[in-house]
């Protein structure tokens, strides 16, 4: 395995294929659960904990259990309940287990049953043929790059918030515009990790 590969899709995920910022992937959660830096910071655990485990379970039935039946069309409806099987599962045994961990995630627990980034992360790993460490490796970098977007636009919020205004734009148009900006931000990614990395 070599592991310059792997660190590329790793840092890929993050900073150039940011599903928030580039794929516009998890735009609900990102909106609605940037306003404070700890429910932020949680959620992007929260997400990156499904994402992988998604990932470990949905590879294996795609390409064991999909492929060979000739049932790849299914893929969508399949991946949708396994990930929302695997969130209520996860948020029953932190239940029962980890009572503390689940009473400070458990409001977002159910939001990453609708965020479409697990989804899609699981998705585009099949698309883009990649072998199941590289999938894993894409799938922690993708959530690692949801929890950078997600407490970087928390401080941008916080100092939106703070300052005046003009009227047209305050609340929502305001947010969009502050994500639009960091959205142009992360395009500046774009080719530094293949010349860093020395990948063609």
């Amino acid at each position: 395995m070599d592991f310059k590969m792997l660190l590329y899709i790793l840092l890929m995920g993050v900073f150039v294929n940011n599903y928030v910022l580039n794929k516009f992937l998890g735009i609900c959660p990102f909106l609605g659960v940037s306003k404070k830096f700890n429910q932020a910071s949680g959620m992007g655990i929260a997400v990156i904990f499904v994402m992988l485990v998604a990932t470990a379970v949905t590879w294996p039935i795609q390409i064991y259990v999909l492929d060979p039946a000739g049932l790849g069309f299914l893929q969508t409806i399949v991946f949708i309940l396994v990930i929302a099987a695997l969130v209520q599962f996860v948020e029953i045994v932190l239940k029962k287990f980890i009572p503390a961990l689940h009473k400070s995630l458990g409001v977002y627990l159910p939001l990453i049953t609708t965020n479409c980034a697990v989804l899609g992360v699981a998705i585009n790993n099949i698309t883009d043929g990649y072998n199941f460490i590289e999938s894993m490796f894409s799938s922690l970098g993708v959530g690692l790059g949801f929890l950078l977007a997600m407490v970087l636009f928390a401080g941008v919020r916080s100092r939106i918030e703070n300052c005046p205004s003009p009227k047209a734009v305050q609340g929502l148009p305001i947010t969009l515009i502050a994500a639009s900006i960091v959205s142009l931000a992360f395009f500046g990614f774009s080719g530094v990790l293949e010349n860093l990395l020395g990948i063609a």
